[in-house]
């Protein structure tokens, strides 16, 4: 089975890619891999679905670039596929001096990206959002919320109407680049198919880092998955807020804290925590698995990143663990929510690529050889930012397969 263009990962920068390239070329023949049973399993179906505006990313950043034009793809393409979306706004909220003075630095962030914001004091607050503590805001006005499975779903539906071709439940076992393309073993549901393709690119998400392995590629890093809780609010706080409400993020840790997340069903959530993942794909309340754990341990970024965030990693984990803990982080700015308002809501996984030196990836990472791209690091806003991620893909793969 020859095509032209192989992916692998059936998440929403795979399956945007895919369709990118069918777009691209409609004369060649693209094939788009999944392992599960249906896309957006992972990453893509376990966020908090906003459509981010860029706030956070330093300017010339991949992800400056790609988020503030994904979003206006994203929202582009809900419109056109009729798939709702609420353009709610986002304040990010300083409840200490401190903050205030770190949320300033981040309204010069967002004029440098070139990101429409309002810089809010005490009062404006207060008038926008009587429920809301604090001693000022950013507003961003772009930001949005969206269900990004649904997303995907309408994309995949669009790669296979241009000709595209799509199979499910199909994990590739091996990889092998020779000056013609890639050969592509795979396992389905007791059967061993054989593919080649002329180009490969793999969006692999939580996988990346074995999916390169497994191709020979020399890597520098691993993924580290970073397990994000949620709750959902008590029906009676679905009016709490108009807005989604963020902390100003700490420069010195790695995620963004807990904020409120106002869903396209007009619920509520709050999260995620950043919890050390012992299991790639472990979305119950108890994960552990045997292989991924020991992957970690023997990795030498593991116990560097580890011991330079040990202080906020215990703090994590005693939050998860420990539920008034978790409900101090939200009650900074929202005091009116109490412990039994916060019910159970899926978690999801963060798949951080972490250097040898311990260093977490700040950007998207794409590795490339001759025959095959991989996007190795592209966690959040990455959803957001999909469109862009596979026309960059396209604009990289320099030499397409001649007809």
């Amino acid at each position: 089975m020859a095509y032209d263009f192989v992916v692998v990962g059936g998440g929403i920068v795979g399956v945007a890619t895919a369709w990118q390239l069918q777009q691209r070329y409609p004369n060649k023949r693209t094939l788009l891999i999944e392992k599960e049973p249906a896309l957006a399993q992972h990453q893509t179906g376990h966020n908090s679905g906003v459509i981010h505006a860029g706030v956070y990313y330093p300017p010339g950043s991949l992800k400056a670039d790609f988020c503030k034009r994904g979003a206006a793809a994203t929202k582009a393409f809900c419109e056109q596929e009729g798939i709702p979306y609420k353009q709610c706004g986002k304040l990010i909220v300083a409840t200490t001096e401190a903050e205030l003075a770190r949320m300033h630095d981040l309204y010069q962030r967002c004029l440098l990206n070139e990101i429409e914001c309002e810089c809010w004091d005490a009062q404006q607050l207060a008038s926008a959002e009587p429920n809301v503590r604090g001693l000022g805001a950013i507003y961003v006005k772009a930001t949005s919320v969206v269900d990004y499975a649904q997303v995907t779903e309408k994309m995949a539906g669009r790669f296979v109407a241009a000709g595209g071709h799509l199979v499910l439940n199909t994990q590739v076992t091996k990889l092998h680049e020779d000056h013609d393309g890639v050969l592509i073993d795979t396992q389905s549901q007791g059967e061993s198919h054989r593919y080649h393709a002329e180009f490969l690119v793999v969006c692999a998400g939580l996988m990346a880092d074995r999916m390169a392995k497994l191709q020979g590629l020399a890597t520098s890093f691993q993924i580290i998955p970073y397990r994000g809780e949620y709750y959902q609010l008590a029906e009676k706080h679905r009016e709490l807020v108009s807005h989604l409400i963020y902390p100003v993020p700490d420069p010195d840790l790695p995620f963004l804290g807990v904020h409120v997340t106002r869903m396209v069903d007009g619920g509520l959530t709050v999260g995620p925590n950043a919890v050390q993942g012992w299991k790639r794909e472990g979305y119950a309340t108890y994960n552990f698995s045997w292989r991924d754990t020991l992957d970690m341990l023997r990795f030498r970024g593991f116990w560097r990143v580890t011991a330079a965030n040990l202080r906020t990693g215990i703090k994590e984990w005693w939050n998860a663990h420990y539920k008034p803990g978790y409900l101090k982080q939200v009650r900074k700015y929202c005091p009116s929510i109490q412990l039994d308002d916060l019910h159970p809501y899926p978690a999801g996984i963060r798949a951080q690529a972490v250097l040898n030196s311990g260093e977490l990836v700040g950007d998207f990472l794409f590795v490339r050889s001759a025959r095959s791209l991989h996007v190795c690091n592209a966690p959040s806003p990455a959803a957001t930012s999909a469109m862009p991620i596979a026309e960059h893909i396209c604009q990289t793969i320099s030499t397409p397969p001649s007809d």
